[in-house]
């Protein structure tokens, strides 16, 4: 599970955030200023860091400092809006990005995705390759192989069964595979994930008892193991 690392002053901000990104199956710790902040990534050894710049005891800047002396783990920077400088100045420290305040919670995510893929962070999953019951799933070369022979399968579809079935048994929401497989821009319907299901469903119907592409009435979709 991806660790994410939150050094906050503002305790509403750190609890949004904190309760977001778990839900999105992150797993966090909260810092209330950038002493703790140091402590705790010490300790807790996050994949990733948001670290405000305002904080008490020590300013991110001096957090950032801190982190870079011994981690290139990655860091996004929270700044207030109009502080071009701080921004410039973050980057220039060895921050890999920044949000400005007030932010929206889906941005926070595209961002944390969007540089724990260039770090190929732990939030990727590492290998490209996922085989199961008489089904391979194989993102290097995008070809999908039932029973040993390959599927012609669009890339959407291989993208969506890929990221289904890298987190088996846990149930995605429609939003969140528009989010995640389709990108935090992306302004289709939800009905275009229904769609895609209905089309691998096809593909994989009756191949094996040990999996399944399970719908989950009024929540959304999984990838079902059962031996």
């Amino acid at each position: 599970m991806t660790k994410v690392l939150i050094v906050e002053d503002d305790g509403n901000i750190a609890q949004l955030l904190q309760l977001y990104l778990e839900k999105e199956g992150f797993e966090t710790q909260t810092a209330p200023d950038g002493g703790r902040g140091v402590e705790l990534f010490r300790s807790f050894q996050p994949d990733l860091v948001l670290l405000d710049i305002m904080l008490p005891v020590l300013d991110g800047w001096g957090v950032c400092r801190k982190i870079r002396e011994t981690s290139d783990t990655p860091i996004i920077m929270l700044t207030a809006k109009g502080e071009t400088e701080d921004r410039v100045g973050g980057l220039e420290m060895g921050a890999d990005d920044y949000i400005v305040k007030p932010f929206e919670m889906k941005e926070v995510l595209a961002r944390i995705r969007a540089v724990l893929r260039r770090y190929g962070g732990a939030e990727e999953t590492s290998a490209k390759k996922l085989s199961f019951d008489r089904l391979v799933i194989n993102m290097d070369s995008y070809e999908l192989l039932v029973d040993g022979k390959r599927v012609d399968t669009p890339p959407k579809e291989m993208e969506l069964l890929f990221h289904l079935a890298s987190s088996p048994n846990r149930v995605f929401t429609r939003n969140q595979l528009l989010d995640e497989v389709w990108g935090f821009d992306y302004f289709g319907d939800s009905r275009t994930v229904d769609v895609h299901i209905k089309r691998l469903r096809e593909k994989l119907e009756g191949v094996s008892d040990q999996w399944s592409l399970k719908t989950v009435w009024g929540v959304g979709y999984k990838f079902e193991l059962t031996a």
